[in-house]
């Protein structure tokens, strides 16, 4: 019998106490055991770490001032030695099944896969733009991609989401680990290095995550200023992998269909939506002639500006 990866399940975690008891209890009903769970809290003044404890949580403090999506996450890989497998939540992603854990592992029977990531949900009670959202970028079907696949694929052959994903530990150690320096997206660097180098990436239907978020206007816009920093500093993904032109029509177009079919009532706020990332991506273009006191306010991760 072959014998089952040994498996770190790690959580960056501050002030989770919304979604938390959820999360922990959606962890603890998993059909799959040989988890060693892993929280690295960055100063939460709620009852975040003692549920963590209670739910046999091992606890990595760091302060807030500290926090950084990529090396945060760098560090929580570090202590997890003799693991074969980490898999990553975000404090607000629901396991939406008991074998959700167990799915996303099966994947990496096969030796080349080196990323997987889960299908994400709408939260119970969503509204229609974040349902909607979630039904466009996680489909119902599998799929494993190689770099053979990019000319199909193009910019989203990389698309991947920390929320609910795993790494394969030593397929993450060979390609560098998590980068520091990226205002985000460390997930999707960390899956084009794999694409390059030759690993697979894997998109698993029935391992299933309810996140989703309901974003005012101004965090529309904060979250695509943020987009286009990312684009701005990895601009070797469009070089490599090509424009992401063409996605957001589709996109526009899906969730305009969607809420006419819907939710009529959304119409304006779908379009008020667009007018947000629109604004948001073209200023984010300009990040570096801004003074960092503006970036600091237009930015939606605050903290990364030192």
């Amino acid at each position: 019998m072959t014998q089952q990866p040994t498996i770190a399940l790690l959580i960056p975690t501050f002030n989770a106490s919304k979604n938390w008891m959820s999360v922990l209890k959606s962890i603890n009903e998993q059909t799959y055991q040989n988890i060693k769970k892993i929280i690295i809290d960055s100063g939460s003044t709620d009852n975040t770490v003692d549920l963590a404890k209670q739910f046999g949580f091992e606890i990595i403090t760091v302060p807030k001032s500290e926090f950084n999506h990529g090396a945060t996450r760098q560090l929580l890989v570090d202590i997890s030695e003799d693991t074969d497998i980490c898999v990553f939540l975000t404090q607000d992603a629901i396991l939406a099944s008991p074998d959700s854990i167990g799915n996303i592992i099966k994947v990496f029977d096969d030796q080349q896969v080196g990323i997987a990531y889960g299908r994400q949900l709408p939260h119970k009670n969503a509204k229609s733009l974040e349902t909607h959202a979630r039904l466009f970028n996680y489909p119902d079907n599998s799929e494993v991609l190689s770099m053979d696949d990019l000319d199909k694929k193009g910019f989203k052959i990389f698309f991947c989401s920390n929320s609910f994903s795993a790494y394969r530990r030593s397929a993450l150690l060979a390609v560098g680990g998590f980068p520091t320096d990226s205002i985000m997206g460390e997930d999707a660097i960390v899956a084009a290095k794999m694409l390059v180098t030759g690993y697979k990436k894997a998109y698993v239907a029935d391992a299933m995550v309810h996140h989703s978020h309901s974003y005012t206007l101004g965090e529309e816009f904060r979250r695509y200023f943020d987009t286009r920093v990312f684009h701005e500093q990895n601009k070797w993904l469009i070089n490599d992998f090509g424009k992401p032109t063409g996605e957001g029509l589709k996109f526009i177009k899906s969730e305009l269909n969607y809420v006419i079919k819907h939710d009529k009532t959304s119409f304006f706020k779908s379009i008020s939506s667009v007018f947000a990332k629109w604004l948001g991506y073209n200023s984010g273009r300009f990040f570096r002639k801004m003074p960092k006191s503006l970036v600091k306010k237009l930015s939606m991760h605050s903290f990364y500006w030192k």
